[in-house]
């Protein structure tokens, strides 16, 4: 790729697989060293804030009692985060609704994760979801005015999921890292960053949750790309009915809208993350409002609807356009 060494990590993490793919020397060293520093920052992001860990820094927030708690700086941009994805979403994607999905049976790493078709054919009759009347994300704040020392203050009881959102965010801050390279792309659980100073152009394979076909590829240079589904974590709860970790923040039961699977394009992967979860929670009717960038909607039955993302104007087409004009 441009003449220049590729070197590519991955691995397991967040529950899913991760990758991180740099092109050429930048600032954070060669290629390989940057994926590498990629791979190790991930993992230490895993541990720090997965809800599975009973001491990791999320699992000791969403314990403290305190309504004020002093954080780190990306503990503070993660709650600044759900608190822009509730807003953005209307309420939608709503990262406050750990006890809902704990009690939907979300407890740990699934095993054994009950199979899609088998998940739509014990599934309720379809339906949108709604934002939850009393939406305890508004009740976030971040206190940002001494940097080196931020809090969040939330009502007594709110706890914070990472979940999309978090790898979403954590796309873009690590992105952010590799900037200075020729090219990078940073998938983070399936919420992927693609950028780097030479604007070369990679093909981003958009899955079937079906059969793992491939049913459309984009091309594309930068910015977020993000995909929510129901597909790989889906499982029978205690009463045999069959769940899955995407709930409507207004009943708090897990979500079947006849979407099954939004891949979302957007300027960064936290707001591709937004806007995927946002689509597939409003089902068919509602899913294409959310993907005005580009995107993949997928429905029950299979068939899927592509959305394609407006055409991009270079300068130099500019540029021939005005002396054509002249």
């Amino acid at each position: 790729m441009n003449g220049q060494p590729e070197a590519i990590e991955e691995f397991a993490c967040f529950g899913s697989r991760c990758v991180a793919l740099v092109t050429g020397a930048g600032r954070t060293g060669t290629s390989a060293q940057a994926t590498t520093l990629a791979r190790r920052t991930l993992e230490g992001w895993h541990t720090r804030f997965s809800r599975f860990l009973p001491d990791s820094e999320l699992s000791r927030l969403n314990a403290d009692p305190r309504a004020t708690v002093p954080v780190r700086a990306l503990m503070a941009r993660l709650a600044q985060a759900v608190r822009e994805a509730g807003e953005r979403s209307g309420g939608l994607v709503d990262a406050t609704l750990l006890p809902e999905l704990e009690r939907a049976g979300y407890r740990g790493e699934l095993r054994e994760p009950l199979g899609l078709a088998e998940a739509l054919r014990l599934a309720p009759p379809r339906a949108p979801a709604a934002p939850a009347l009393a939406a305890r994300w508004r009740g976030i704040e971040v206190d940002l005015a001494d940097p080196a020392a931020p809090t969040i203050t939330r009502p007594a009881g709110v706890m914070l999921d990472s979940g999309g959102v978090a790898k979403g965010l954590f796309a873009d801050v690590l992105g952010a890292t590799l900037a200075s390279h020729a090219s990078f792309a940073v998938n983070c659980a399936g919420d992927l960053l693609l950028g780097g100073s030479a604007g070369v152009v990679r093909a981003v394979k958009v899955q079937s949750p079906f059969d793992a076909s491939t049913i459309h590829t984009f091309e594309l240079a930068a910015g977020g790309v993000a995909t929510s589904g129901i597909g790989r974590r889906s499982w029978l709860d205690a009463r045999g009915a069959p769940a899955h970790h995407l709930l409507d923040p207004a009943t708090g039961r897990p979500a079947f809208t006849g979407v099954v699977q939004v891949t979302a394009l957007a300027t960064s992967a936290l707001a591709a993350e937004i806007k995927a979860k946002a689509a597939l929670l409003s089902g068919p009717a509602g899913a294409r409002a959310w993907l005005e960038q580009g995107g993949v909607i997928v429905f029950d039955d299979g068939s899927h609807e592509l959305v394609a993302p407006a055409p991009t104007v270079t300068l130099a087409q500019l540029t021939a356009h005005l002396h054509a004009a002249a």
